[in-house]
């Protein structure tokens, strides 16, 4: 198992390459990008002041107000009547005055070291920004998958002992209407219905917690904590439990209608000691297995509606706005986050499989 673990550690470097060169390459060939965004504010096309701009690129104004066009102007659009020497500057603050090979070798050095520099147009390092988010995205993350398992494996596991019944045909019914409904246009509903729409303002529609949250006693701020994830979790898990619930179903039949599970009822155990004594373990299998893989799913793109709907700043709002806003060290940054965490989640995934069922053995499998 250790030289399966190594194994499959090696080729995470690989697959992080290539995921991290096909991404690069394709925002050298998008159109638009900081020095772009820089320039059309320059020339009032857009929203924003030149302030934001990190690194004192405000201080080149007064060298934008220059004559002149030349090549480096006509490669950037609202480029016209600025200073050549200006956007250089800009182009050498941003990194863009070197080779694409350079900047992305030096990116892979530095990320290698967990070295992801500084926002283009925050001045604050990426680092902060995701650890100021993080809070959000584990509590969206979390408690969706934790509350979606705690009501599918029981419902499921009821469903197969029912197969066929009213009970299983009205639960499914409610399970697939649930699962058709989008989250984003439930949590609409619920901010119309329970948080100051035409209705009633029970809970709050804006932040993790309230201002007054560190004042509170700790009752106080577990209260706080609930109140405020009521409803933007309620709209997650409305169609999250529906996939593991039929998962659940499935896999109990399936068992139930094995040879063992016959062979034991034969004995004259009771349906109870059969159901969790001999089937729970093989039928929970690939469900419980796959917690790992659905709380990583939930944690980074499952919430980027509701995260926005509910003023809820988090790491998937965070990756939006930083492509709409070319802010390259955060887009990348949380990419190659993301895709070493779901690396790291496919192993522990296998490894889960070998510790509830100890026949799996996956070392022995080539890779």
């Amino acid at each position: 198992m250790l030289g399966y673990i190594l194994r499959r550690i090696a080729l995470m470097v690989p697959t992080i390459f290539g995921i991290m060169l096909i991404t690069f390459v394709i925002v050298q060939f998008a159109p638009g990008g900081p020095v772009e965004r820089v320039l059309a504010q320059l020339q009032g096309q857009s929203e924003g002041s030149l302030s934001r701009v990190t690194g004192g690129a405000g201080d080149l104004g007064g060298a934008a107000r220059g004559s002149g066009g030349g090549e480096s102007n006509a490669r950037y659009r609202g480029a016209q009547g600025l200073d050549p020497a200006f956007i250089k500057k800009l182009e050498q603050q941003f990194g863009f005055d070197k080779p694409a090979p350079e900047r992305f070798a030096k990116m892979l050095w530095d990320y290698a070291r967990f070295d992801f520099g500084n926002s283009y147009f925050r001045d604050v390092s990426v680092l902060h920004l995701i650890r100021e988010r993080l809070p959000v995205s584990i509590s969206l993350g979390l408690w969706m998958t934790l509350i979606s398992y705690a009501i599918s494996i029981p419902l499921g596991i009821r469903k197969a002992v029912h197969d066929g019944s009213r009970f299983d045909l009205w639960t499914s019914t409610i399970v697939i209407i649930g699962y058709a409904i989008p989250s984003f246009l439930f949590g609409i509903a619920l901010i119309i219905l329970f948080a100051g729409g035409s209705f009633v303002q029970i809970f709050p529609i804006r932040g993790l917690t309230s201002e007054n949250f560190e004042s509170l006693s700790l009752w106080g701020k577990l209260v706080d904590y609930a109140w405020h994830m009521a409803l933007p979790l309620t709209a997650l898990v409305l169609g999250a439990f529906a996939t593991s619930t039929l998962l659940t179903k499935n896999s109990f039949l399936d068992e139930i209608r094995k040879q063992y599970v016959l062979t034991a009822r034969m004995k004259g155990l009771t349906e109870r000691r059969v159901l969790y004594g001999h089937v729970f373990r093989n039928a929970m299998l690939i469900v419980i297995a796959g917690f790992p893989a659905a709380f990583i799913s939930a944690f980074f793109t499952g919430s980027l509606l509701i995260e926005t709907i509910f003023s809820l700043d988090g790491l998937g709002l965070l990756s939006f706005t930083s492509i709409v806003g070319r802010d390259y060290p955060v887009v990348f940054a949380t990419l190659y986050i993301f895709s070493l965490l779901g690396l790291a989640v496919n192993l522990l995934s296998d490894l889960i499989y070998t510790w509830i069922d100890p026949r799996i053995d996956f070392s022995a499998r080539a890779t």
